[in-house]
């Protein structure tokens, strides 16, 4: 399915539709025409086009500025992530809800992962665990899986994947709180390893093992560290 179809499937709005069919054919940082033209070229009225390009500058798909015009921007993940904490919110979700989500995208990514076979990703994976063995602190030990598990992704060369992951990571981040991983360090080692020695093996089963033990792990641990459900944990 192409983007234009994709567009075409996903706004109910006319006008949005077509604006996002322009846009898609876009570069990053094109200027769109003047209000006035594109109006004309639409066929519709300024008033509307201005609405509607005021809800994609609210996305973050469009940056508007003040005497110059409108630029595509392409949509950020940072956008994405606000709009999911509002959407939380008003849906009354949890961010355990989200765990499983986070699950299923690494589950992916390590298979895709193993596939591929990234030689820097992978290095840069290693590289991590041996920064976790040598942390002396938690913050230390905390920053070596983030990389870790953005290396992962970024091995995977999924596009769609990573962006899901940065969202995802970003609406964790700023939610939960620091979990001690400090008396847990040994195992947390052993399943980093393991991930790591799946997809440098090219065994994409074995990798999907892999981060499943990391995620029965992850969520006994939080369920020996964590207070109480209304103060989560945040996820490594």
């Amino acid at each position: 399915m192409g983007n234009d179809a994709v567009a075409t499937e996903f706004f109910a709005d006319e006008l949005l539709e077509r604006l996002s069919q322009r846009i898609l054919r876009m570069e990053q940082g094109e200027r769109l025409p003047s209000e006035r033209l594109y109006a004309e070229e639409l066929g519709v009225s300024r008033t509307a086009l201005r609405d509607r390009l005021g809800r994609l500058e609210s996305m973050g798909i469009l940056e508007r500025r003040t005497g110059s015009g409108s630029y595509v921007r392409g949509l950020q993940p940072k956008a994405v992530s606000d709009s999911l904490m509002l959407g939380l919110i008003a849906s009354q979700l949890t961010i355990e809800s989200l765990r499983s989500v986070r699950f299923a995208l690494e589950r992916q990514a390590a298979y895709e992962a193993a596939q591929r076979v990234n030689h820097i990703e992978v290095a840069r994976m290693a590289i991590a665990v041996d920064r976790m063995e040598a942390a002396e602190d938690t913050q230390e030990l905390y920053d070596a899986d983030i990389e870790f598990h953005r290396a992962l992704f970024a091995a995977s060369e999924s596009p769609a994947l990573i962006f899901f992951a940065t969202v995802l990571h970003d609406v964790l981040s700023r939610t939960m709180r620091h979990l001690e991983l400090s008396e847990d360090r040994v195992q947390m080692r052993k399943l980093h390893r393991a991930i790591h020695s799946s997809v440098t093996l090219r065994d994409a089963a074995a990798a999907m093992r892999a981060i499943d033990e990391h995620f029965i792990w992850l969520e006994k641990f939080v369920a020996r560290t964590e207070p109480s459900k209304s103060t989560p944990p945040r996820t490594p």
